[in-house]
Parts: structure tokens; sequence; C-alpha cells
């Protein structure tokens, strides 16, 4: 396939494209099919001068714009047809009564010109095999053999008009390679417009993704603040409530030293949320001495 040449769209500049696919290099350019154009232009003029330059018809044809070109870079099927008389090459319309009474089969041609709404698109063999070379085709698209009878067919309903191109081609190094050895095509190449539509989609999905992603992170990073924050408050309390619970054990013992006869939970300050019974301040009380004792002995040695 990197041996076709096959220029893609610029502007409405779809003329030229057709011509250059067609004889495979960069034959034609702008400002030689404007020359063309503007020759034909004067063509016609100086025919239409010859019914009286003061006539109302060669009035308005002079105020009339030019009919083979315009500014958004459209060419005519008399330029188009006049640049391949360069050339050696003719076209002729492909479903006019006069060629189908020829019962000419499409795959013994060389290649076709079709038009619709000034688009200008090529169908040329190259080798020994059919390739569609609308430029705006994202590359040279394959059509069998089998195919294209019907790829025609379907033009001509869509309303193409499809023009055989008579004549010997120019030598191209594509139709040499293809000579030699058949190609494949997996994939079928896409519109140019579709392809900008969906690399624009997948960047926007990105964006999107991205924009996702840093949410995310930031909402993680959000989240484990959040939960240290909860963990060291928690650890916080658990210290305060220890503390406080240490300080209600030691008052309750020194009162109980004291053989203090009043009520121990309204001499305690209530610091802790734990409301201690008898028994287990006994039992608290018991683990106090134990512990306390046994710091003793230990300084001793």
């Amino acid at each position: 396939m990197e041996s076709i040449f096959h220029e893609k769209q610029e502007g409405s500049l779809c003329a030229q494209h057709c011509l250059n696919n067609l004889l495979q290099g960069e034959y034609f350019s702008p400002v030689e099919l404007s020359s063309i154009a503007h020759q034909l232009d004067e063509e016609e003029r100086m025919r239409m001068a010859e019914g009286g330059v003061t006539s109302e018809d060669y009035r308005t044809f002079l105020q009339q714009p030019s009919g083979n070109m315009d500014d958004s870079g459209f060419f005519s099927i008399q330029v188009i047809s006049n640049a391949l008389k360069v050339w050696g090459l003719e076209l002729i319309l492909f479903n006019s009564p006069e060629y189908q009474r020829l019962g000419i089969d499409p795959i013994n041609e060389r290649s076709f010109i079709c038009n619709y709404k000034e688009h200008w698109f090529t169908v040329r063999k190259l080798g020994k095999q059919w390739f569609n070379l609308n430029s705006l085709l994202t590359g040279p698209e394959l059509i069998s053999d089998t195919y294209l009878a019907l790829f025609l067919a379907q033009l001509q309903q869509e309303g193409y008009s499809i023009f055989v191109v008579k004549g010997d081609l120019p030598d191209c190094e594509a139709d040499q390679l293809l000579q030699m050895i058949r190609v494949q095509q997996m994939q079928r190449p896409k519109l140019i417009g579709e392809e900008l539509a969906q690399l624009k989609e997948q960047r926007v999905q990105k964006t999107d993704l991205e924009q996702a992603l840093e949410a995310n992170d930031g909402s993680a990073a959000l989240d484990e603040d959040e939960e240290d924050l909860q963990r060291a408050l928690a650890l916080s309390r658990q210290q305060i409530d220890m503390e406080d619970e240490e300080a209600d054990l030691r008052r309750a013992i020194q009162l109980s030293m004291q053989g203090g006869s009043r009520n121990i939970s309204q001499d305690i300050p209530q610091t802790s949320s734990t409301h201690l019974t008898s028994e287990e301040l006994r039992k608290r009380r018991e683990a106090y001495f134990e512990n306390h004792n046994s710091e003793v002995y230990e300084g001793k040695f």
C-alpha cells in the first residue's frame, strides 16, 4: 500500500486530488488547473461575444461567476477533461446509453472518475487489483473484482456521475509492483472526518479519565488523613480514660485506707464514665498493692 500515491483532501481541491491520484503523482497544482479554467472562461466569452458585445446575453454572461472554478478550489468537468487531454486521455460517461450499448465489463477498464455534488474522486486498477483513491479516505481502499460492479452501481444509485477514463495512463511504481504481487487489506480506511472525530473523542475520554483519577487520588488522600485523625483521637481518648481511671483508683484506695465511711461515689469526682462497684474496687485495690509491692521489692536489688 505504501507504493500507492494517495493525496488526501485539502480544502475543496478534490479535482486536483482526483487527477493526481489517477495519474499517481503530483502532476497538477491549483495554479495549473486555474490556468486551464481561465482559458475555458475566455473561450466561452469569445463565443458569447460572437452574438454581439452589446447583447443582453453577453452582458448577463459577464456578470455571472465562472462556471469552471470558484474561490473554494472547485473545478468543473471541463477543466478535468482538458487537463487529461495533455496526457492523451479521454472521459466517457459510464451510464450514458452509448457506452452501455457497448456492453463492456467494468473489470476490463483501467480507471473511473466519479463526481457527486462537486466532489471528485478516482477508482483505478493498479496491477491486478482495484482501489478506491477517494481523497476523503485516510488511505487507498481495496476493491475486489467481484465487488467492483456492485460498487459502481451503488454510486449510481446515490446520484454519482461516473466517467470511464480511456487511453494509456502514465507508468507508475505502484502499477509495476502490484503486477507482481497482490495485497490484502485487513481493515478498510476510515473517512478523514470520522478519524478526526474518533481522535477527538479519545482525547476527551482520556481527559475525563485523568480528571477522575486525580479526583480519586484527592479523595483517597482525604480519606487517609481523616482515618489518621480519627485514630489519633481514639488513642487520645483511650489514654485520657486510662489516666482518669487510675486517678479514681488511687483516690478510692486512699479513702479506704483512711477508713472513710462516706459513699465513695460521692467523694470521687466523675472524671471517667466508669462506675465502680465495691467488688471491682476491692479487686483493683489488691492489684494496685501487688504492683506497688513488686516495684518496691525490685528496687531493693
